[in-house]
């Protein structure tokens, strides 16, 4: 009698040890959207410490960001080990790390306020058509180092290294307002006070010309003339804040008075302003919340 001999049937081609289905692309999307989430909460944690003074509880950490203690200290724990946080010894602050130190010097080594401002001066330039120009302060005075001239130029006296007045041009005043150092601003203003004409002299306050000029402009938030540094020539300029909220420049703009607006709450000023906040921000200046 003949046996014959059942094989065991093979494997299906392609169904042997098959690796796993690939990750859906639903699934691969929320893992994605999870790790951007984590990122960006690890960004706040790390904000809110810099926010906090650089120094602070788990406590008041979570409060900043809206978070539990628990899930922030999951947080900390990964900024620790990237050397962006460190723990005092006591485990109850913590604070911004030698990474961290690092990072922020980089960033404080490009806060150059000409660069920075070279786009702001190119947009007014393009969007009102004025002449556009930054200035910082010298031993005699404001001088200008980045200027910008719209396709139909005014015709003014003023150019890069040009050092502009204190009390009669915009620029001048804007720093005479808002630099909280006041030797140098005061001292200057004070000589060209007395070598003005009595018709300038005219312009200002008797009693108190420098006290009452000062405060109008910080009133406005900007320096506005018409025709009293050049004649018909009127500007508008703002200061510029770097991160320790000191005054690092001036922000100005002027064009031929028959079609230039000085008013400070004019479309003028009021892009002057902006701008000038845009530049101040990217130097790291953090305006005071007001109360």
């Amino acid at each position: 009698m003949k046996i014959e001999s059942k094989k065991k049937p093979g494997p299906r081609p392609g169904a042997g040890d098959a690796a796993q289905p690939p990750e859906s692309g639903a699934e691969a999307g929320r893992e994605r959207r999870q790790r951007v989430q984590a990122a960006e909460t690890c960004l706040a944690v790390l904000k809110a410490l810099a926010g906090l003074g650089g120094r602070a509880s788990l406590t008041a950490i979570g409060a900043a960001v809206n978070e539990s203690p628990a899930k922030v200290h999951r947080y900390l724990a990964s900024l620790m080990a990237e050397g962006l946080v460190e723990q005092d010894r006591g485990g109850t602050q913590y604070a911004l790390g030698s990474e961290a130190i690092r990072v922020g010097l980089a960033a404080m080594r490009q806060s150059d306020p000409i660069r920075v401002a070279e786009p702001a001066l190119v947009h007014l330039r393009e969007t009102l058509q004025v002449t556009s120009f930054v200035a910082v302060m010298g031993n005699l005075g404001p001088v200008i180092v980045r200027f910008e001239e719209p396709s139909l130029p005014v015709t003014v006296n003023v150019r890069v290294g040009s050092v502009m007045s204190m009390l009669w041009s915009a620029t001048g005043r804007a720093f005479f307002a808002f630099m909280d150092d006041r030797r140098q601003v005061d001292a200057l203003a004070l000589q060209e006070l007395g070598q003005a004409s009595a018709a300038r002299r005219a312009l200002l306050d008797d009693e108190d010309p420098m006290g009452r000029l000062r405060a109008e402009i910080r009133a406005a938030g900007c320096a506005a003339i018409r025709d009293t540094n050049l004649p018909g020539i009127s500007a508008v300029a703002a200061p510029l804040y770097d991160y320790t909220g000191h005054v690092v420049g001036v922000l100005c703009a002027l064009g031929a008075s028959g079609g230039f607006d000085p008013d400070p709450r004019g479309p003028i000023a009021l892009a002057v302003c902006a701008e000038a906040r845009t530049v101040s921000a990217s130097l790291g200046y953090r305006a005071a919340a007001s109360l």
